[in-house]
């Protein structure tokens, strides 16, 4: 027995020795890098930056909790190309992966010109596209559903709410799709750079550009023949031929001093025959006209731009608009005479009058506006806007003719969706955050009251209204994997039909999208 105990006084005397040398309860060294190279690159590519699955930078992460990334390592993604690797690597091993994507990599990412060109694919010639659709619907009342939960895309006839066609989608689509001035043709834009063209007539794509690594969102010139992209990475607006989207030109942003910036969002302003562009690390706002026309309106005005393009002998031109802020997220009133832009750091409205190219107006508005979602409709000839908030449970209403709060309706919670149509006495209000997700608000919008709150699927979120072409019906989604969506007559109220479907987040009327119908946003 003592021999016992003098061996364990021993054994235990030489691991605490050993502990503070720092040689024992040693982890086995990771290398993180090595790890990405044997079981990520082939579908995500060597440098992060994507492949058959989407780029593995920060920026493209931004909206996915390291959290929920191990956990999708650890499962996989469902109806996707995603496997699980729980049986593959341990959670040590999952977890230096996280950490591993979400650092930025020592060499910022490029994607050049020759990138683009090289990732330029025409899948069906224009010639051989029909001259008319091959079913029976009325093309401007199809609706085109977003559903995230899987990656696709599905095209419901508008009038008896039936799909008609399903197809798969890049990955993780944002902002929107846009479409051709006649509603044939949709463009889909993914948050890791791909843009789509998506014939309407056949149900099929018919060309595809990669035109950056972290793409926000995509507009259409109201003319038919532009496309322009905007991207967090690199800093640079991409601008797109509309018939087969090769590459126009490629414009780096920065301002006057070569400060680069990542670009939030790009927009068209038909009546202006211009692309207005919002910056992220520049306290300016960009004015682009696609056009002679638009150009020539810039020098009626006594405008002349600072910048030119990389285009000396078209028309395009920058009109720089300095700010007093960092202005993101913008509402257009309906002649496009103004834009109101959210500043994160002050959350005030900040009105730019486009002619003169200046600030006119603060609104003084508290919590975090949502502008970009933000709609306007006419109270006893009183044009107003109503804009959601991200933080706080409000609807601000906002006089436009001298850019006053009127009121502020109390919500349920903070909203990131409201939406309404011309024929409709009613708006759309989601409660997007916090524990009453699945409520959504309909608010009388001369009476400026909620009349009615929804909850079509307890627990679940409950969110983004459109409406049918004549305004008759709104759909409304439920974003959940076993998600619907949800069919209301819009002047009863009452539920008329229940499609499910995978997290359908968006989904967009054709003759609203190209009519740019009062109460949806632009």
């Amino acid at each position: 027995m003592n021999k016992i105990v003098v061996f364990a006084t021993y054994f235990l005397v030489s691991l605490s020795q050993l502990n503070n040398l720092g040689y024992a309860q040693t982890k086995p060294v990771i290398d993180e890098n090595v790890l990405y190279q044997q079981h990520c690159q082939t579908c995500h590519g060597k440098n992060r930056l994507g492949g058959h699955g989407p780029a593995l930078l920060p920026g493209n992460l931004s909206r996915l909790k390291p959290v929920v990334a191990e956990k999708v390592i650890n499962d996989g993604r469902p109806a996707t190309q995603m496997p699980g690797f729980s049986s593959v690597l341990n959670q040590q091993q999952v977890t230096a992966l996280v950490k591993f994507i979400y650092q930025p990599p020592t060499k910022a990412p490029q994607w050049n010109l020759t990138a683009i060109k090289n990732s330029h694919r025409m899948l069906v010639p224009t010639s051989q596209l029909p001259k008319k659709p091959t079913y029976q619907a009325d093309i401007m009342n199809l609706f085109v559903v977003v559903e995230s939960g899987d990656h696709h895309v599905t095209i419901l006839n508008g009038d008896t709410f039936t799909p008609i066609h399903r197809f798969k989608s890049h990955y993780a689509l944002h902002g929107g799709p846009k479409f051709s001035p006649d509603g044939r043709f949709v463009y889909f834009a993914s948050r890791d750079g791909w843009v789509s063209k998506f014939d309407l007539y056949s149900l099929q794509t018919t060309a595809e550009v990669r035109v950056g690594l972290n793409t926000r969102n995509l507009a259409a010139s109201a003319d038919g023949y532009y496309l322009m992209a905007a991207n967090y990475l690199p800093n640079t607006l991409v601008l797109l031929n509309s018939q087969d989207l090769s590459v126009k030109d490629i414009i780096p942003v920065s301002d006057g001093h070569g400060k680069p910036s990542r670009v939030s969002a790009v927009y068209t302003a038909p009546p202006r025959n211009s692309f207005i562009v919002a910056l992220k690390d520049v306290k300016e706002v960009w004015e682009i006209p696609y056009n002679q026309q638009g150009a020539n309106q810039l020098r009626q005005l006594s405008v002349l731009p600072e910048q030119s393009l990389l285009l000396p002998a078209s028309p395009f031109t920058i009109k720089r608009i300095p700010v007093t802020d960092y202005l993101d997220d913008f509402f257009f009133d309906a002649n496009y005479q103004h834009l109101v832009g959210t500043s994160r750091e002050t959350h005030n409205g900040n009105v730019i009058q486009l002619d003169q190219g200046k600030k006119i107006a603060s609104i003084p508005l508290t919590g975090l506006p949502h502008l970009g979602s933000g709609i306007y409709w006419t109270i006893n000839k009183q044009s107003v806007m109503a804009t959601p908030n991200i933080k706080k449970g409000i609807i601000s209403i906002i006089d436009i003719n001298n850019w006053k709060v009127i009121k502020e309706i109390p919500t349920e919670g903070p909203g990131f969706f409201i939406r309404s149509h011309k024929n409709s006495p009613y708006a759309w209000a989601d409660v997007f955050f916090g524990p009453n997700k699945e409520k959504v608000h309909i608010i009388d919008k001369q009476q400026l009251e909620i009349i009615k709150t929804l909850a079509p699927m307890p627990g679940k979120n409950a969110a983004h209204v459109e409406f049918s072409k004549d305004g008759r019906y709104a759909l409304l989604s439920v974003w959940d994997m076993d998600g619907a969506l949800i069919v209301y007559d819009a002047k009863t109220l009452q539920e008329i039909k229940r499609l499910p479907m995978k997290k359908p987040s968006g989904k967009y009327n054709v003759y609203n999208k190209t009519h740019y119908a009062e109460g949806t946003s632009h």
